[in-house]
């Protein structure tokens, strides 16, 4: 379905139906009694034109609501919700509603969230964390892009890049590249080498930047490209787990774990403690995000430290500070290291024996 232009009116819904105004807004209202055939046709004929119903209209009839739509994958995820946090926040503060929906990762309902939100008349639709950006992605963005701008509303990728810089959609995120170059300078500096980078997801346009800059590190200290080893277990607990069990049963001539998350990095310690190792003194661990649970791991993780809850307020103040719904609009912002107890210099013998 392509975007339209511009707002399809009632009246040309009407006309693709063949049935007058006051019809459509009867079958569109649901207050009044319409033949089921004369429904059919006039919400066939919405349908076919992408039309939605007018959010300014509806506030002069006491209809309207001043609503921002979060959509996350999950909410159970520490990161996700600190988001969600930021973005309730800064709305309630200007006197918005805010709506929260989870996708769980599947395209199909996300599509579904964001077409409701646009009939509901929410002036702000937030999509927030990394993705895999392939084609059907950057479609189904640009489209969400172009229907929203078309009704009035507005589009804010919240740590995740545009595909596209022509659509017009506003973008908030961190700088993840620079997180992960600093937080694996932070291991390269306490004499580290043997580095794993364990939560790899090719294609995740969020840890794929992490990868690039713990490479990029890597490259600034003059190790050779094979000295990167990237393990593409996922995120989650469970992942960081499964991942850090079955390396440490095939080597453990490493001395220090970059997780690419802090869930992944609460997996490898629970896998480290299990094999009879221990962090800092046997392996260093280090993580991303710095959920408000990294400090109670044991031992206290050291990571990196992504402005999560800013991140959402940014999203909604941006957004409304700058109503223009020009494309390309972008703003990065900042991370930095939080230092705990998780990092060492590796074992003077070198490290772990290998098994």
């Amino acid at each position: 379905m392509t975007a339209p232009k511009g707002r399809v009116t009632i009246r040309e819904v009407a006309e693709r139906a063949g049935v007058s105004v006051a019809t459509v807004s009867r079958v569109l209202s649901g207050n009044y009694p319409v033949p089921p055939t004369t429904r059919t046709r006039v919400l066939r004929a919405a349908r076919d034109l992408d039309y939605v119903a007018n959010a300014h209209a509806r506030a002069l009839v006491g209809g309207g609501r001043k609503m921002v739509a979060v959509v996350l994958r999950q909410v159970t995820s520490p990161f996700y919700a600190q988001v969600a946090e930021g973005v309730e926040a800064e709305a309630a503060a200007r006197g918005w509603l805010c709506l929260v929906g989870t996708t769980g990762g599947d395209p199909a309902r996300e599509l579904e969230f964001v077409q409701l939100m646009r009939e509901e008349g929410a002036r702000l639709v937030i999509l927030v964390g990394g993705v895999v950006e392939d084609d059907a992605y950057r479609e189904r963005v640009a489209r969400y892009a172009q229907a929203l701008d078309a009704s009035g509303a507005r589009l804010v990728l919240c740590g995740r890049p545009a595909p596209d810089p022509g659509i017009p959609a506003l973008v908030v995120e961190f700088d993840n590249e620079a997180g992960a170059r600093a937080i694996t300078g932070h291991l390269l500096s306490a004499g580290h080498r043997r580095i794993v980078f364990l939560g790899g997801l090719p294609g995740n346009t969020a840890l794929d930047a992490r990868v690039a800059g713990y490479r990029a590190a890597l490259a600034e200290h003059g190790l050779p490209d094979r000295a990167a080893h990237v393990i593409d277990s996922g995120l989650g607990r469970a992942a960081g787990h499964r991942a850090m069990t079955e390396l440490l049963g095939i080597t453990r001539e490493f001395t220090a774990v970059f997780a690419g998350d802090d869930m992944v990095a609460a997996g490898a310690l629970r896998a480290i403690a299990d094999a009879g190792l221990r962090v800092p003194h046997d392996i260093s661990v280090v993580g991303y995000n710095d959920i408000p649970l990294a400090e109670d791991f044991n031992p206290p993780l050291t990571t990196v430290r992504t402005p999560a809850e800013e991140l959402g307020r940014a999203a909604v103040r941006i957004a409304l500070r700058d109503p223009d719904h020009t494309a390309g609009t972008h703003h990065l912002l900042g991370t930095h290291i939080v230092v705990r107890d998780s990092v060492q210099p590796p074992p003077t013998d070198g490290g772990p024996t290998p098994v």
